[in-house]
């Protein structure tokens, strides 16, 4: 059926260039991403940085998407130089809002003309919260423990009261669609403080509840291991089964999270809830078109899915294996060297293993994004070859032009793999 509402926009989480380009590259309406340490990912092995803010919004603006950047860490006294020469950068460079909890962060904001976005920590579970709020924020992302009823009960009483935010627009609600889910409520956890002196709500969690656990009795040293499933380690939320229940509720902005998962995950996760909120509105949502896109879904890093608590559920669906449940594994195999234009080929050298004909690839790259593809030609030394080896350059015919920063990855079902299909 057709919704009467306006499409949701879809909103990438950006941890890299490669995301950013893979973001781009598969319809994003907007982006969103930290530096520094003052956000929620700063753990990251290759965290973004102040520098890196120009260069972002340069790239979204001439993509014609919004930027958002998070601040929505706790902060601290001794933090308050950072968090404003990060406003002031993200101002002068058009960032077009900052995601935060903090208010003193959010004053900052206000004392700098910046457009504020509620962040999910701030656990905003009701109307009234939203009403207070909106003398701050232009969007709000709610708590991830909401239903859909008590998502659409808030959307309506926004409308109804006109509920709108300092730039004036009636204010916008965000929820999240896809990705990691936290055993905390709003991702407001202690565990890793508790146990490694290392905060999660300073971006610095060491995902200690993914761990396998041990029951221990006490009265006779007996021990069980939990082998069924990782009792803390939530499965990720996926909700492209009940996208027209979820844009029937009216929000409007969904959001992928996944800042620290690679540029593939969210080439994938990004093309296939823009094609879904695409179908709901066309009226083309089908089963069958929902499951090519949670195969695909299935093809990247993932825990398993489940829909959250959007239709009720009081307890959460737990993760039976420690790490990703994804059909596909890549490899990296080599690097860019240089491409022909004229005759479209490109051109690698060997890094790691074997590459051989028929094999399938990724290819990931700041500028290039994503890139899949099978192996129909090799040539070694401007000779045909059915199988390179590691330190070997070679050309292969490709479709799109590759770069010396791009890497390739060769790809492999796993045992979670049943009929796979690779992502176009």
């Amino acid at each position: 059926m057709n919704i009467a509402h306006s499409r949701p926009k879809i909103l990438a989480p950006v941890g890299s260039f490669e995301s950013l380009a893979a973001a781009i590259q598969a319809g994003a309406d907007a982006v969103y991403f930290g530096v520094e340490q003052l956000n929620m990912r700063s753990k990251a092995s290759d965290p973004l940085t102040q520098e890196d803010i120009p260069e972002i919004a340069n790239r979204c603006r001439e993509a014609c998407l919004s930027a958002y950047l998070t601040l929505n860490s706790t902060v601290y006294d001794h933090d308050k130089r950072l968090y404003r020469d990060i406003i002031t950068t993200a101002k002068t460079n058009g960032i077009n809002a900052i995601i935060a909890s903090d208010m003193a962060v959010i004053a900052e904001c206000r004392r700098q003309g910046m457009t504020v976005h509620l962040s999910t920590q701030s656990n905003v579970t009701n109307l009234d919260a939203v009403k207070f709020f909106a003398a701050f924020a232009d969007l709000i992302v709610l708590s991830r423990e909401l239903t859909l009823t008590q998502i659409a009960e808030i959307v309506r009483g926004i409308s109804e009261a006109d509920v709108r935010g300092p730039g004036g627009q009636q204010v916008v609600v965000e929820v999240f669609a896809h990705g990691a889910l936290c055993m905390a409520v709003s991702g407001m956890c202690y565990l890793s403080l508790h146990s490694n002196n290392s905060s999660a709500n300073r971006g610095a969690c060491i995902q200690n509840c993914r761990h396998r656990f041990k029951v221990h009795d006490e009265d006779n040293g007996q021990e069980l291991v939990i082998d069924n499933e990782y009792i803390m380690s939530a499965k990720d939320l996926c909700t492209i089964d009940i996208m027209d229940q979820l844009v029937a509720t009216g929000i409007g902005v969904l959001k992928i999270e996944g800042r620290g998962r690679s540029a593939d995950y969210v080439y994938s996760t990004v093309q296939c809830y823009r094609e879904a909120v695409a179908a709901v509105g066309e009226g083309t949502y089908t089963p069958d078109k929902i499951a090519a896109w949670k195969e695909k879904l299935s093809s990247v890093y993932n825990r398993g899915f489940w829909e959250g608590y959007y239709l009720g559920r009081k307890f959460g669906e737990w993760a039976e294996v420690g790490g990703s449940k994804s059909t596909r594994k890549k490899t990296y195999v080599a690097k860019g060297i240089r491409y022909y234009p004229n005759i479209k080929v490109a051109e690698f050298r060997l890094e790691s293993g074997s590459l051989k004909v028929g094999d399938d690839i990724l290819l990931i790259g700041p500028l290039t994004g994503v890139v899949y593809h099978k192996v129909e030609e090799l040539r070694v030394d401007n000779m045909p070859a059915d199988r390179v080896e590691k330190g070997k350059a070679f050309a292969m015919p490709f479709k799109k032009r590759i770069r010396p920063s791009d890497k390739l990855y060769k790809l492999t079902t796993t045992e979670y793999a049943q009929d796979p299909v690779l992502p176009q």
